[in-house]
């Protein structure tokens, strides 16, 4: 029978508004730009200096940024493969101990719930972490499986260091334990404190995880080892940039969590979203697995595509059409690439357009020029490969960039 547990923090009373994190004493003083935002009810910073002072950190410095308001799931015990499996679409049986695996889970249409990464501590021990509250989905999931699945959102508080001087940082700070970790490695470094080569930035870099009562001592000791490395605190506006030069998709931006929609159809399927490949349908049932068999053979509604969009005037929301008459789609997520210098983009296409039908395809962009509203239409190429690849990224041991 599955066992819950909520854990949380002391606190005294019930929180009015937006709380602290861990960091928020560190953070607090460095925001000049004083601008924030809510991430599951934590105050979190969009920038705290400038975007592009923050952009150019990650991509040639190093930079921090508390990933603490992630949720996050411990889920343990004899039956906790057998739930993991069942839940997500890919092979947990094939990701091995200090491991780490970018997963996903559907409800039993197929519709994706949200995505996230497994962290594998051993075959009976786990810890998802995700952007959405989950823990009465996973209840649903482990009922009758001999496991416990513990909330550990407030307890382990976690830092992305991100950036080419990064392991050099850590390196620095007593952390040099890491060189021979390859891409999603995970492991306890000292007691306490773990650390995973992984990141939402498609580039050299680490996450750090603590208890929750050490995250200032964690941020201090990074703090001070980085001066020299070019250390630079950021905020989500920076990363999301990065995140689509990698390809990388953003729940409630390229997708909306099935479970948050209010109108039916909105959700989207592994498949359409792209990622087919991580869709195991040869390990035995899952939730969603016959929903997704039908989408084979019947075809997919939609599908999300990189592009790359003429001109450089950031298409965010703009509609795409076929022939410049028809419309077939629309821009999820687009930024202009400091670092590339691409007009680049994920867009969402009706069926069969951006997969089947590749060519004659037109973004409608609108430029404001000195209070002159001007409407463009610009094509697009449909890219296969994520806009940012850079072999540090991947490089064992780092070099010291």
């Amino acid at each position: 029978m599955a066992r819950a547990t909520k854990q949380k923090t002391q606190q005294t009373g019930v929180p009015i508004g937006l709380i602290d994190g861990p960091f928020q004493s560190r953070l607090a003083p460095l925001s000049r730009a004083k601008s924030w935002g809510r991430w599951a009810g934590y105050v979190s910073p969009l920038v705290l200096d400038t975007v592009e002072f923050e952009y150019f950190a990650i991509r040639n410095q190093a930079t921090l940024f508390d990933i603490s308001p992630m949720h996050k799931y411990r889920i343990s015990g004899p039956d906790a493969l057998a739930v993991v499996n069942r839940l997500v679409t890919r092979d947990v049986r094939k990701i091995r101990d200090g491991r780490v695996s970018y997963v996903m889970w559907c409800d039993e249409d197929g519709m994706l719930i949200d995505d996230g990464t497994l962290f594998r501590f051993a075959e009976d021990d786990y810890r998802l972490c995700c952007q959405e509250p989950m823990f009465g989905w996973l209840l649903d999931v482990a009922w009758g499986f001999d496991v416990q699945v513990i909330d550990e959102s407030d307890l382990v508080a976690a830092l992305s260091l991100q950036g080419p001087t990064s392991f050099s940082l850590l390196k620095d700070a007593g952390l040099g334990a890491v060189a021979d970790m390859k891409p999603f490695d995970w492991r306890e470094v000292e007691p306490d404190l773990w650390v995973s080569r992984t990141g939402f930035t498609g580039d050299l870099g680490y996450e750090i995880w603590v208890p929750w009562d050490k995250a200032t001592q964690l941020w201090d000791r990074l703090w001070a080892a980085g001066d020299h490395w070019g250390v630079r605190a950021i905020g989500s506006e920076a990363l999301n940039i990065v995140r689509i030069e990698a390809g990388f998709i953003a729940a409630g931006v390229d997708f909306q969590p099935v479970h948050a929609v209010m109108r039916l159809h909105r959700g989207r399927t592994p498949i359409e979203l792209g990622f087919e490949k991580m869709v195991a349908f040869d390990k035995g049932h899952f939730n969603g697995r016959r929903a997704l068999l039908k989408q084979v053979a019947d075809g997919r509604r939609y599908h999300l595509a990189k592009i790359d969009i003429g001109g450089f005037k950031p298409a965010q929301d703009a509609l795409i059409y076929h022939r410049k008459k028809k419309e077939v789609g629309f821009v999820t997520s687009g930024v202009w690439s400091p670092t590339t210098k691409r007009n680049i983009a994920l867009a969402e296409f009706k069926a069969p357009y951006g997969f089947a039908i590749t060519s004659d395809l037109w973004v409608e962009v609108y430029v404001n020029e000195e209070g002159r509203w001007d409407r463009r239409l610009v094509p697009l190429k449909i890219e296969n490969k994520p806009f940012f690849q850079n072999a540090r990224a991947r490089a064992t041991p780092p070099g010291p960039f």
